[in-house]
């Protein structure tokens, strides 16, 4: 059994999520400990929270705004976030980002008001 796992995050499906559009890697039951995602932010991104999950945000492109309980902090390119369980987020603006779950994603940790 190899001691590491590998992605091509470009050739994974991307799937509807909260924030836009979502290519998750290393999403699969027998892994608990942490997922990457290239996220594509929509017009429509829903802020959101979650219970368990804290998240790491890096910009890859665009520039536009962080909404983190309520208040916007700028970003681009190569700024990085991190957001802890129970804190309100979206991301508003046309935005590539890899989004670092941890522990990994788990889809019935999404919180909406």
């Amino acid at each position: 059994m190899n001691r590491f796992a590998f992605s091509q995050l470009d050739s994974v499906d991307a799937v509807r999520c909260p924030c836009g559009w979502s290519r998750r890697s290393f999403a699969h039951e027998d892994n608990p400990l942490a997922t990457v995602h290239l996220v594509d932010i929509a017009e429509d991104a829903r802020p959101h929270y979650h219970r368990k999950m804290t998240e790491i945000y890096v910009i890859l492109e665009g520039e536009g705004h962080m909404e983190l309980d309520g208040q916007l902090i700028p970003v681009r390119p190569l700024s990085s976030v991190m957001i802890h369980p129970g804190c309100r987020h979206r991301a508003v603006g046309k935005l590539r980002l890899l989004n670092i779950p941890i522990p990994a994603f788990d889809p019935e940790d999404e919180w909406f008001d």
